[in-house]
């Protein structure tokens, strides 16, 4: 399956900023890209690139005050299967947990796990250890919280996302985060492209927060938003919360005045001709629609 995947972000610097983006498709992508997945900036400016410490492709640059475009565009190439589903995956021990995955067990910024250990436990302790705890916590989170972007803030922690309610992807993945760390399990914050392939439109393109969590000694993707096996997830970012991951790390005053994210299926057998001659022109999409700034 080929995916055509990028994005156009517009912002207006008050002065010189420094900028640290996670804007591109994660270090382990073993997929056939088409193109080029890095960041491109107009006006042009020098980019620095380089890996973060959970794998992550960083670009850090200064952008001067006034306008700037941000854009990435290129297609690549994917198994096209859904997420893996493993009823039978079974829940560590934490005594036999891998040394690399301890980080994933205890609170972080977002994922105020100590907070919300009481709650875990009155709501999941009688579940069956392993994937259906996972699947319970999933359930739980995408039946209590309510999606919508105006109910996304940035200092919104897991334990205020399950008092209030509400939340946007990333809140619904730091919920199901917290909970499955309180219950012993490993989890980790995952972000990227996911677009409307094999389910309704569900309006403008944007990037998708899910998660992982580790069982029966590899990590598995879930995600509590939309609750139900995905194809053509394309991942940017991991990390213990969205701190690790965030799309712009700003050193400075900006303001967002533009997004538009696409991921889309390019249909039929395309010849790689005919694949380089489709990223001669930036798709058409809509933008989000952006909450007014000071």
């Amino acid at each position: 399956m080929f995916i055509r995947i990028g994005y156009e972000i517009v912002i207006d610097s008050k002065a010189d900023t420094v900028l640290i983006l996670a804007l591109s498709p994660h270090s382990s992508f073993d997929g056939r890209i088409i193109g080029s997945d890095e960041v491109h900036a107009l006006p042009e400016l020098p980019l620095e690139t380089f890996l973060d410490s959970f794998g992550n492709r960083l670009t850090r640059l200064r952008a001067p005050a006034g306008r700037l475009t941000l854009w990435s565009d290129c297609i690549v190439e994917i198994d096209g299967q859904p997420d893996v589903y493993d009823w039978t995956a079974q829940q560590h021990n934490v005594a036999d947990l891998p040394p690399e995955t301890l980080q994933f067990l205890t609170s972080s910024r977002y994922c105020d796990s100590d907070v919300l250990a009481p709650e875990a436990l009155r709501l999941f302790g009688s579940t069956p250890p392993g994937w259906a705890r996972v699947q319970a916590i999933c359930n739980h989170v995408h039946n209590q919280l309510t999606f919508g972007y105006g109910f996304g803030r940035p200092s919104k922690t897991a334990s205020d996302a399950h008092r209030e309610k509400t939340g946007v992807c990333r809140d619904f993945a730091h919920l199901a985060i917290a909970f499955c760390r309180a219950m012993n399990i490993p989890a980790r914050y995952a972000s990227g492209y996911l677009g409307d392939i094999g389910v309704p439109y569900s309006g403008p393109g944007d990037f998708c927060a899910w998660f992982e969590a580790y069982l029966g000694g590899r990590w598995y993707t879930f995600d509590a938003r939309y609750n139900q096996p995905r194809i053509g997830r394309v991942l940017m970012v991991r990390g213990r919360d969205a701190a690790d991951g965030a799309m712009i790390t700003s050193f400075g005053a900006y303001d967002m005045k533009a997004l538009r994210v696409w991921t889309d299926e390019v249909p039929g057998a395309p010849s790689d001709a005919s694949l380089h001659d489709m990223l001669k022109t930036r798709p058409k999409t809509e933008a989000l629609t952006l909450a007014p700034t000071d």
